[in-house]
């Protein structure tokens, strides 16, 4: 069995919190199984990484958490967090910087993950 999750965030904007937060929970189960977890947000997806959204995003009709809990939860967890590069200038206006935890990567890294044995991937 492996014990590395790469998960890939593309489709849910920022308009449909309730459909980001199953692969944020599926990142915090993979560490409680003490996986090595990265996400990584492309798309419209990466505009959850910026605090105000995430923090505006509920992830039910009764409001008790937001996306940007269970962000800070899973960078609490040691969930490493990825921006792609071409959906940060595609998605990103000029003066919105995202969460402090969140790196770069393009593409590429995410394929790698999923090319390499030694990982396993979902996509949402």
């Amino acid at each position: 069995m492996t014990e590395r999750l790469a998960i890939l965030i593309a489709t849910p904007d920022s308009s449909a919190p309730a459909q980001v937060v199953t692969p944020l929970v599926h990142a915090l189960a993979a560490r409680a199984l003490d996986a090595e977890v990265e996400i990584h947000f492309a798309g419209p997806a990466v505009r959850w990484l910026i605090p105000t959204v995430a923090d505006a995003g509920f992830t039910t009709p009764t409001r008790e958490k937001t996306v940007g809990d269970f962000l800070r939860e899973a960078v609490a967890a040691e969930v490493r967090i990825y921006a792609c590069s071409m959906a940060r200038a595609a998605w990103l206006a000029a003066d919105e910087t995202l969460l402090p935890a969140a790196g770069a990567a393009g593409a590429t890294a995410f394929v790698a993950r999923a090319l390499d044995p030694a990982w396993q991937t979902l996509t949402y």
